[in-house]
């Protein structure tokens, strides 16, 4: 599963009919809170393009966040196991204590990670950085040190609202993350001897972990009667939480590797500065309608039933979704909106906005496959047969590289541009794995 906001399932036997109204009712709020996280890149964004010496600053905040994904990465799907395994006091205690070690060992690896040979090797061999971005990314990636045990002790706590089901104090939490960090940005805007890429750091983990203080002062009353209640069947220990986890960790390590993955290729590109300057602002606009694809995994799952008897009205829904995000991204990609959102929203310099354009158009139809894949993984998870989206993931990053090895090593072409093509065929290599089983689930399930 991606990251996302779960839902407790729904009795499909004494259900109303799942008409294409009551599916949209039940996704728009999970789109919403999407749609919340999605206008944060774009916001800093715009913010760091405003301030002196963009280019590195965009590159080097674009860096930073791209280690920062791949280190948090283990701790993603701790929201989905709390959801699904805190049901007492004695199973909350062991996922808690899980929690904050797997907390403690991802915090320890970025703090390796700043190391300074660590770091130069990371920076200079690995990545080919200049040194002014070098020295950015460097302060951006110590700024954003609290940000991935914040994410796991959020997601801990919002797991817990969620298996009670106050899925809206989940979105609740979502607005004071983006209070905190459109504050933060704003008050160091422009002030003397903090570049934007600092800025954009700063903000986000100010973000992050006034939303996880708030979602655990607005888990205590859930905890409390967690707490008191008595525990049923047997304990939860350890290695019982390993092995449901790995599995739902390793997909999200997959997922989000793909990113330093792709930064590490265009560092070795034609074009890498300004590859690396735009890869955040064109990623930024996509996830915008990746998110509403992303949102209806979690529906999906909540819907479609034990005998898939939602299957033909999700499908319908997941259609015209997935026609919506491709109009939607192909308006700005392919008319004179695209200027307007690359240099006037964006910020962009006339020359950026201008090497924008071509990534954008080939990454139009990522959000329609987004929604596909989403489809196909609530089947799949809604089925237990999670293996099958772990080894689509694993298609998915082998052709990935595959690409980018010869788009950049062999063909020698324009860093972004590769990367747009191999993230697409990627995509559509998981879609097409997932096919097979699907047919033979829905067949056994008939």
């Amino acid at each position: 599963m991606v990251p996302g906001v779960s839902w407790p399932a729904v009795d499909r036997e004494h259900s109303p009919e799942l008409t294409q109204r009551r599916i949209f009712a039940f996704w728009l709020p999970l789109a919403a809170t999407w749609l919340m996280m999605a206008t944060e890149g774009p916001f800093l964004a715009a913010v760091i393009a405003r301030l002196a010496e963009p280019t590195f600053n965009l590159a080097a905040y674009g860096v930073a966040l791209s280690i920062a994904l791949l280190v948090e990465s283990p701790i993603i799907m701790i929201m989905s196991a709390a959801t699904a395994l805190v049901r007492d006091r004695a199973s909350y205690l062991a996922m808690r204590n899980f929690t904050n070690a797997l907390n403690a060992g991802i915090t320890l690896l970025m703090l390796v990670a700043l190391l300074p040979p660590v770091f130069e090797f990371l920076a200079h061999r690995l990545l080919g950085l200049s040194d002014e971005v070098a020295h950015l990314a460097q302060t951006s990636v110590a700024l954003l040190l609290p940000w991935p045990a914040a994410i796991g002790f959020r997601r801990f706590y919002q797991g817990v609202l969620i298996r009670r089901g106050l899925t809206r104090l989940v979105a609740y939490g979502t607005v004071i993350r983006l209070a905190g960090m459109a504050v933060t940005a704003l008050a160091l805007f422009g002030r003397p001897g903090i570049e934007g890429a600092w800025i954009g750091a700063a903000a986000l983990s100010t973000g992050v972990t006034l939303e996880a203080l708030a979602a655990r002062a607005m888990a205590h009353r859930s905890v409390a009667e967690l707490k008191v209640s008595a525990g049923t069947g047997l304990p939860l220990g350890y290695p019982e939480i390993a092995r449901f986890y790995y599995p739902l960790a390793l997909t999200t390590i997959l997922n989000l590797g793909l990113q330093p993955i792709v930064t590490f290729f265009m560092g070795h590109a034609p074009s890498s500065l300004e590859s690396l300057a735009v890869l955040p602002v064109v990623g930024s606009l996509v996830f915008v309608f990746r998110a509403l694809g992303l949102a209806y995994q979690e529906a999906s799952v909540a819907l479609i039933g034990d005998r898939f008897e939602g299957y033909q009205p999700l499908r319908r829904f997941a259609t015209a979704l997935g026609v919506a995000v491709t109009l939607g991204l192909g308006v700005i990609a392919w008319t004179p909106l695209s200027q307007v959102w690359f240099q006037k929203v964006s910020g962009l310099e006339p020359a950026l906005a201008q090497f924008a354009i071509v990534p954008t158009r080939v990454l139009v139809f990522i959000p329609a496959l987004t929604v596909l894949l989403s489809f196909q993984r609530a089947i799949l998870v809604n089925s237990k047969a999670t293996g099958h989206v772990t080894w689509a993931t694993l298609i998915e990053v082998g052709l990935v590289v595959g690409i980018l090895c010869f788009g950049i090593f062999v063909l020698h072409g324009v860093g972004l541009v590769v990367a747009a093509v191999a993230l697409v065929i990627g995509r559509l290599g998981a879609n097409l794995y997932q096919v097979a089983p699907l047919r033979r689930l829905r067949s056994a399930r008939a």
